[in-house]
């Protein structure tokens, strides 16, 4: 692993206990400039995770609780008249950072989520005709509670598909639950990251080692027929789109490049195929009554689909 990349987990893991996947994966969309929708029950660590990244890399990180009554000018900003020059003047919203955390994003009201689409599509925000390009890098951590949906918004499939990965946090382990109980016993976990691992530039030429990585054909199909198989399947009725494509192949590279390799494995593209596809996948009846959940029909493809013999370079 990258010296770099083995800091910054390290860091993280400092506040993190276990979940090495779960972190793996986060790294992983960091690289790819990509967004993250961490989908669990309440408190499993989903802040924890999202405030410990921004503090590892060292950029801005800001956090809104979303609600019915928070505004789009809250996310984007807004123009007021400056009372000495009688000129427009910008003032950033909470999209203005390096990390934003949006908190049960769920709870947002369909003009807010509208907001954040540009934001996160775009990298920009755009008021009274002008344009405020994002920081780099700019990352979305966006939370949601799967099981209570009262008072919530369904997120539509557009704003779904422009999350690069969904991630859940899971329970810890009873022996990864007792450090837990150690570490908040004196003091907040953030305060054991003392400085920075990382700054924002480092994570910026990082993902431009990770667009170096090489992808043969045989993978580049490989990953062609998983997609296309989720567009068949009986028991959907929305397969994964081009999107859904072109993020497996940039995650496959991601990993592959976490993995200290400058090749990608038939083996990276089955690692974060989950992680990418499910959740950009729309049951039909009959397949909320066999499969139960995308993630199964995801596990079901990668045994149908045969491994290309070519790997790698």
């Amino acid at each position: 692993m990258n010296e770099k990349i083995q800091k910054l987990a390290e860091s993280v893991g400092k506040v993190i206990v276990g979940k090495e996947q779960v972190i793996r994966c986060v790294t992983a969309c960091l690289l790819c400039d990509g967004h993250v929708l961490i989908e669990d029950v309440p408190g499993v660590g989903k802040t924890q995770l999202a405030a410990a990244l921004s503090r590892s890399v060292g950029g801005d990180f800001n956090r809104i609780q979303l609600t019915p009554d928070i505004m789009p000018s809250d996310i984007t900003g807004y123009s007021m008249v400056n009372q000495t020059t009688f000129e427009l003047e910008y003032r950033p919203g909470a999209a203005i950072c390096n990390f934003l955390l949006a908190d049960e994003i769920n709870r947002a009201s369909p003009k807010v989520q509208s907001a954040l689409l540009e934001i996160m599509e775009e990298h920009q925000v755009s008021i009274d005709g002008t344009t405020h390009k994002l920081p780099k890098p700019f990352m979305v951590l966006a939370t949601q509670n799967p099981v209570e949906t009262y008072g919530t918004y369904h997120l539509p499939e557009a704003q779904m598909d422009r999350f690069f990965m969904r991630v859940s946090m899971g329970y810890p382990t009873e022996d990864e639950e007792l450090q837990i109980l150690s570490r908040t016993e004196h003091h907040n976990p953030q305060e054991n990251i003392a400085c920075a691992a990382l700054h924002p530039e480092d994570i910026v030429a990082l993902q431009e080692e990770v667009k170096a990585v090489f992808v043969s054909e045989a993978v580049s199909r490989y990953i062609l027929q998983i997609v296309a198989a989720t567009r068949q399947h009986t028991a959907l009725t929305l397969g994964a789109s081009p999107r859904g494509s072109i993020a497996l192949y940039k995650a496959a590279k991601a990993n592959a490049y976490l993995s200290g390799r400058d090749y990608v494995l038939p083996d990276d593209v089955k690692a974060m195929a989950e992680s990418v596809l499910a959740h950009r996948l729309i049951l039909s009846p009959k397949g909320k009554a066999t499969a139960g959940d995308t993630r199964s029909i995801i596990a079901e493809i990668l045994s149908s689909i045969p491994v290309p013999m070519e790997e790698g370079k």
